[in-house]
């Protein structure tokens, strides 16, 4: 698979998943404690990675659970946020300047803070209450937070098959090799096909909408500096759908959640316009070991491995690195 290494990988994987007991003690001594509020804070792809476990805690639990942006909640506060607030943080790198100044705002306020980084020693691990530390560069944070929500509603009585999905879990880095190599010839051809496109048309919905936004925002904006338009498939009915013509490069991600429906129907519509739509969609992929009522849940996990195929080969057949960089960390801001 290109540009895959798949002992890193799996060693990156693993090594998340393994924070499982440390992020069991965390929650169960949380709720034990009590609070009242669940910040998740992030900026960028951190921030969007938090939705689907507020979408999560919003459709199964009466907690207040929020995804926060870091620069906003330090610039504007939240009236809720106080010594009965946890506020989680992730930062791949440890040093997001936004994430380290939401962290102060946050202890400042007297909330108890929790990161999940790679990096030990930076910022955002020294300045939490709690550090919870994975192999140097991880990506995604999505089993950490499954966990970490799927504990926490638990805990509450709002998640029966907790249990079961963090056992099932210990899989994940085998599974998700799986998954990347039989996207690798979907991703090769969608990207061989798609050299010259410089503009992408993006749908999705449920708990796959954060990551609609983020692989539309951070990879083919920043990391391919293409044009994009992303959409919430609920939403799609209302403004978007006036760009499409009948070339329009239209990308669907399709889950498996209770909100598929409104993605297939903004799929039809899409169809109805454009010649080029292409569908990439988590049932496609078998999850051997994963209980077929939780494969929703992973979807955001599945489709980034799927993605991240379709990622490095745009590199290839466009000849821009995923690194390549005008601006971000590159001038001051």
């Amino acid at each position: 698979m290109l540009g895959f290494d798949e002992p890193e990988f799996l060693s990156q994987v693993a090594s998340a998943v393994a924070l499982r007991p440390r992020i069991e003690e965390l929650v169960d001594r949380l709720v034990d404690e009590g609070f009242d509020t669940l910040l998740l804070v992030g900026a960028g792809g951190t921030y969007a990675q938090m939705w689907p476990y507020e979408h999560l805690a919003r459709r199964s639990s009466a907690l207040d659970v929020r995804a926060v942006i870091a620069a906003e909640l330090v610039a504007s506060g939240d009236a809720r946020l106080n010594e009965r607030t946890v506020a989680l943080f992730t930062s791949v790198s440890g040093t997001t300047e936004d994430c380290v100044r939401a962290m102060e705002f946050c202890r400042s306020k007297g909330a108890y803070t929790v990161s999940f980084t790679g990096h030990p020693d930076s910022p955002v691990a020294e300045k939490a209450d709690t550090a919870l530390i994975s192999k140097p560069k991880t990506w995604p944070f999505d089993f950490q937070l499954l966990l970490f929500v799927g504990r926490l509603l638990a805990r509450r009585g709002e998640f029966d098959g907790y249990d079961r999905l963090a056992g099932e879990l210990a899989g994940i880095p085998e599974i998700l090799v799986e998954v990347a190599r039989q996207a690798e010839p979907v991703a090769a051809a969608f990207a061989d096909a798609h050299k010259d496109s410089d503009y992408y048309f993006l749908i999705g919905g449920g708990n796959l909408w954060g990551f609609t936004y983020l692989y539309s925002m951070c990879i083919l904006e920043e990391m391919q500096w293409l044009r994009t338009t992303r959409v919430h498939s609920a939403e799609f009915f209302h403004g978007s759908l006036e760009l499409l013509e009948e070339d329009t490069s239209v990308l669907v991600f399709q889950g498996e959640d209770e909100t598929r429906a409104l993605t297939d129907r903004a799929e039809s519509f899409a169809r109805r316009v454009s010649k080029d739509v292409t569908v990439f969609d988590t049932r496609d992929y078998p999850l051997t070991g994963i209980s077929p009522e939780f494969r929703g849940l992973l979807a955001p996990l599945v489709l980034d491995t799927v993605m991240s195929r379709v990622s490095k080969h745009l590199e290839r057949v466009r000849g821009h690195s995923l690194d390549l960089r005008r601006y971000y960390r590159v001038m001051d801001y």
